[in-house]
């Protein structure tokens, strides 16, 4: 059977990187290919980054998984050195789309089945993958994050302002984007500094390429944004009503957001993954640089169930 697309290529290694990987860029859909640092040995398992970073995110835990998995750690089309394509219907930046391209990616690599983990946007991606092609998936992680469903669900008053973000990408093309731009490394910054606990976790030189790679994506990272909002709602919304679940064993690790929102965080996930762990850490949100032991570990585990 040929190839839908080109075979993976190998690319630049970037500075920084993630240590010990090969780079390579992978097509998964018409004119679009994911940059990802691939490293390690032994059964798959990708890692998606969230908001506002990159693959690079995942520098310390790929090191460790490393030693027994062959790990995979894209860009998210329309983030890094990844593709980022127009989107003139609203649906080039829906979670079942960027799902197709995880799962190309996987397949392009040789691999049929792997786990997954994702943190912020990249678990978003992760789920829809989960519910989408729940016979590729073997495993899956979110981190500090709930499903786009309960996402809305739980913003309500006051409260919702710590979403702020979401309201603002949420808008029709032009106005958020123009904004962004116009102060966009003051925007980035901004959740770069406020969602993390430890801010030594990311140092400058990683903090630098984050604010460079947003800096040069903001209409893709908008229309991520906005999708949350369209088709990905649209998309858990029947899921729901459908009764699907996660099938495979899921891991979360999460804020402590049920408190401060006022929610049971893990009666939500138990709606979604009846094989749930479902852990409140003390880390910030940024948990896979300032806690990438105890983010290994638990990876581990899962991989275990």
């Amino acid at each position: 059977m040929s190839r839908p697309f080109p075979a993976p290529a190998p690319a630049p290694v970037p500075s920084p990187a993630v240590p010990g990987s090969e780079y390579v860029r992978v097509p998964v859909a018409d004119g679009v290919a994911l940059h990802a640092a691939v490293m390690g040995s032994g059964s798959p398992v990708v890692l998606l980054h969230g908001f506002p970073q990159t693959h690079l995110m995942w520098r310390h835990v790929a090191a460790d998984l490393a030693a027994d998995h062959t790990v995979i750690c894209p860009d998210l089309r329309g983030y890094g050195a990844s593709d980022k394509p127009a989107d003139p219907d609203g649906t080039a930046y829906s979670k079942r789309t960027m799902a197709a391209d995880v799962v190309a990616l996987a397949r392009a690599l040789g691999h049929e089945r792997f786990a997954l983990a994702g943190h912020d946007r990249g678990a978003l991606v992760a789920i829809r993958a989960g519910l989408d092609h729940p016979d590729a998936v073997t495993h899956l992680a979110s981190l500090d994050v709930l499903p786009t469903f309960d996402t809305w669900d739980v913003l309500h008053g006051a409260t919702a302002a710590v979403g702020f973000h979401l309201y603002l990408m949420a808008q029709p093309p032009g106005l958020p984007e123009r904004m962004i731009t116009a102060s966009a490394d003051d925007f980035f910054g901004h959740f770069l500094d406020l969602w993390a606990r430890d801010r030594g976790a990311i140092p400058d030189d990683v903090r630098a390429a984050y604010l460079s790679a947003c800096r040069a994506a903001v209409p893709s990272i908008v229309a991520d944004f906005r999708a949350t909002a369209g088709p990905d709602l649209d998309h858990d919304r029947a899921d729901r009503a459908a009764g699907r679940q996660l099938r495979m064993p899921v891991a979360v690790l999460q804020q402590d957001w049920g408190a401060a929102l006022g929610f049971d965080a893990a009666a939500r996930w138990r709606a979604w993954a009846p094989d749930l762990h479902h852990s409140t850490v003390p880390y910030g949100h940024f948990m896979a640089e300032e806690a990438p032991a105890e983010v290994a570990a638990a990876l581990r585990e899962l991989l275990t169930r």
